[in-house]
This record gives C-alpha cells, structure tokens and sequence, in this order.
C-alpha cells in the first residue's frame, strides 16, 4: 500500500471515529469497543489500522489513568491486602510481632511498624521493604 493510500485510509479512520479526549464513561467504553475491534485483527491490521489502535490506546489510558488511579495504600493497608491474599490471621503473624498485643496494636494502627517489623514482614511475603513505607 502506497503511503498516499495509508494516509487516506488513516484519515477515513479518523473521520468515522472521531477520536477526541475522553471525558465521559461512555466515550471511552465506546474507544475501548473499537479498539477491541481493531485487536480482533491481530496480525491482519493495516498500518492505519494500527496507528489508530496507537491513538485510541493512548486516549484511554489517559482517561483511565486520571479516573481510575489507585491511591496510595499506607503501610497498614499493604500488611492488610497481604494478610488477605494469604489467608492469615492476626495470630499467624506473631512470628513478626512477637505478641498479640503488639500485633493488635500495629494492625489497629495504634503502634507503627518498625524496622524490625518490616524486615520481617518482607521476608515472610517476599516482598521489597519499600511497600511498607
């Protein structure tokens, strides 16, 4: 395909679909509709085919990106999610904490974890001790 037939081709693209900045569910619902559409393809795409699925990538993840962000979990909340993901209890972690009531108090949030804590807690899930703090 010559890059005359590619540009015009792109360009018949863009005017049916009318990519633009998304600002509502819907239109990107509706992004995301063409660009599985467009994946259903696989290696059968044109070259404007997958410049357009570049574009409509593009413009969802931005959307998604300012509407969807996950805030940021503080070290209790990723103790928590981990405990969950492994199915413990506060008693399984005394290895950690030593004592319940300790476990108690960092769980709660009464007590921080320390140095010590975290040391042990990223061994005991093989996790990095940055996800602590």
């Amino acid at each position: 395909m010559s890059a005359t037939a590619a540009r015009s081709e792109y360009a018949s693209l863009l005017n049916s679909t009318l990519p633009a900045v998304i600002r509502s569910e819907a239109e990107n619902e509706r992004l995301i509709a063409m660009l599985e559409e467009l994946d259903r393809k696989g290696n059968r795409m044109s070259k404007a085919e997958r410049r357009m699925a570049e574009l409509l990538t593009l413009l969802i993840e931005d959307f998604e990106e300012k509407h969807y962000a996950l805030k940021p979990a503080g070290s209790i909340g990723v103790l928590q999610e981990l405990m969950l993901a492994n199915n413990l209890k506060q008693k399984d972690l005394l290895d950690v904490f030593a004592t319940p009531s300790i476990a108690s108090e960092v769980l709660s949030g009464k007590r921080r974890l320390n140095t010590d804590h975290i040391r042990k807690l990223s061994r005991r899930f093989r996790v990095s001790p940055e996800v602590f703090f």
